[in-house]
């Protein structure tokens, strides 16, 4: 099962295949993206990347997490559930 990890405090100019090399040193990557904001298209500085097995993901959470990339130290966790979105607009 995939494992997926939230990267976070990334360089702007950090690609999805920039991201997906540096964890490539710990397993197979499955997916890495870049969060880009829909309307400038300019990277929010967080992305997420999927491992193929959680000791996989665990070895580059353990190794990545503080290290430098790009210029910035990253914050490299666990990715926590996305929670159910509530509709707050008013008509």
């Amino acid at each position: 099962m995939n494992t997926k990890i939230y990267v976070g405090n990334l360089s702007f100019n950090i690609t999805n295949d920039a991201l997906a090399d540096k964890f490539a040193a710990f397993g197979k990557v499955t997916s890495a993206k870049i969060i880009v904001d829909r309307d400038t298209n300019r990277s929010k500085g967080f992305g997420f990347v999927e491992m193929s097995t959680g000791a996989e993901a665990q070895d580059a959470i353990a190794s990545l997490n503080g290290s430098d990339f790009g210029g910035r130290n990253m914050n490299v966790t666990e990715a926590k559930p996305m929670e159910p979105r509530t509709n707050n607009r008013r008509f």
